[in-house]
């Protein structure tokens, strides 16, 4: 069994994580008008659909730490297995999303 090339976390510990790590950055890979409907605060929005992903995801630095989210975490997970094939190593994927989020604080 081979493992993931990236860590799924829930959302208090996805939260924690993010907020106590200077090398952070917080990513959103939903479209722009998901996006604009809501979002983490400092979330960089790179839609995973976009015809520009791949040359977006690759002007990004791979010595950062990448946290990755999107509705509901399929779109986030795919967008971290993409980061780890181009050498990024530091990749945290939202369990469960923003879906999960809002759960979590309701």
């Amino acid at each position: 069994m081979t493992s993931k090339p990236y860590i799924d976390l829930p959302t208090a510990e996805f939260t924690k994580r993010q907020l106590n790590n200077s090398n952070a950055i917080l990513l959103d890979v939903r479209t722009p008008s998901e996006y604009k409907d809501g979002h983490l605060e400092n979330a960089l929005n790179i839609d995973i659909k976009s015809q520009h992903f791949m040359e977006e995801i690759e002007d990004l630095d791979p010595s950062k730490h990448y946290y990755i989210y999107c509705s509901i975490g399929l779109r986030s997970a795919n967008a971290c297995v993409f980061l780890a094939s181009l050498g990024f190593s530091h990749i945290f994927n939202l369990k469960g999303g923003l879906k999960a989020i809002k759960k979590h604080s309701s």
